[in-house]
């Protein structure tokens, strides 16, 4: 029988889906309740040693629905990180670590352009024993000011220093969140990992407008009649979230062999999880799935992806993943390929020689005579 049981940077996973950080791990509560629905891991909500700074709106979620109505393929949010105190979030991981030790916990963590802040967060985590870090540079609203989230990710010039910072008093696996907001993910991916990072996880939401209410003619999700580009997730952003995963797979494969990669971006069955792996995902992340199908629907995909393997006969993950890393290839070559199929096709057709082997002591004279100018 195929096992969904993985190890990760060290870290046994008893099935590759981990709650991605946000309101599904908003609080001890829910995370336990996580744990006991059978998570293989759990990103907590991302904090920072100050959260008197983090104020929420409401409505802060906008969504997106198919043209009847009946399903959501977008879901925009304009949430901030958490606004519960760093103090109360230390007690709540080593209440979460004492009762579920076998549970991988992972602290997300964000903090302002500072050493000093960067490297008390990270000792502080680990010291309330947390399994591991994810460095947030990729919430693509809120905190500009503070350059904080994306306004950091965008450089990988200052998100290299502060991976070095962080791996500099890191005792367990760090991961950098990277952003979709970029030309390029491979460059902070590429800064991310020559600072130590053990792995990277992406993407985070897309930069985005939900829409305009035609009545109101006001943007949504709408707060005291304004609003602010938000994050985009849910099914619609897979296309692009796998384009990236890619991307960062393929760089892995070639530069950074042995790193590892948690892949993110709508990801909502086992299949969907099976197409991330096979891109090259070591784990995949559920943040937005959660809010629409609950914390039970881990069964759900656990099913799946089994089904899955059993249906091609994998044993492990890692029998498939990054398979189809393979087939991918440049436009120019897929034209290449695409001519010299049709070529020894009309060759065939015609009865042309097109190799050695194929020449045939009965036929030589006509073979002879095909191959001649005339």
């Amino acid at each position: 029988m195929p096992t969904l049981k993985t190890t990760v940077d060290g870290l046994v996973y008893q099935n590759p889906f981990v709650i991605g950080s946000g309101p599904p791990g908003t609080n001890m509560k829910v995370i336990k309740r996580a744990f006991k629905d059978g998570w293989g891991g759990v990103i907590a909500k991302t904090v920072s040693l100050d959260a008197s700074k983090v104020v929420n709106v409401g409505p802060r979620y906008a969504k997106l629905k198919s043209a009847d109505g009946k399903e959501v393929i977008g879901w925009e949010n304009i949430e901030l990180i958490s606004d519960r105190s760093f103090d109360k979030w230390l007690d709540e991981f080593k209440e979460i670590k004492d009762e579920y030790p076998d549970g991988i916990l992972i602290a997300s963590v964000m903090e302002e352009y500072n050493k000093d802040a960067w490297c008390e967060i990270t000792e502080r985590c680990q010291d309330a024993g947390v399994d591991a870090f994810e460095l947030n540079f990729s919430c693509p609203h809120g905190l500009p000011e503070r350059k904080m989230g994306a306004a950091m990710g965008q450089d990988p010039d200052i998100l290299r220093e502060v991976c070095g910072w962080v791996n500099e008093v890191s005792k367990i696996p760090v991961w950098a969140k990277m952003t979709p907001n970029v030309t390029h993910i491979e460059d902070p991916t590429r800064a991310a990992l020559a600072a130590g990072c053990e792995g990277v996880s992406a993407i985070n939401t897309i930069r985005s407008v939900m829409g305009v209410d035609l009545e109101t003619l006001r943007p949504e999700p709408t707060v005291e009649g304004y609003t602010t580009p938000g994050g985009y997730s849910s099914k619609a952003v897979k296309p692009i979230a796998l384009r990236m995963v890619m991307e960062i797979a393929q760089l892995i494969r070639k530069d950074f062999p042995g790193r590892s990669l948690s892949a993110i971006g709508g990801i909502e069955t086992g299949e969907d999880a099976a197409q991330f792996i096979l891109l090259g995902g070591d784990t995949v992340q559920v943040c937005t799935g959660v809010m629409k199908f609950g914390y039970g629907h881990v069964q759900t995909m656990c099913e799946q992806l089994l089904g899955f393997m059993e249906k091609k006969g994998f044993e492990t993950l890692d029998d498939f993943k990054g398979h189809s890393l393979d087939y991918f290839t440049t436009h120019a070559e897929l034209v290449r390929m695409q001519t010299e199929r049709k070529a020894k096709e009309k060759a065939a057709k015609e009865g042309k020689v097109v190799s050695d082997a194929e020449w045939d002591g009965d036929d030589f004279v006509k073979q002879s005579d095909d191959l001649a100018r005339n």
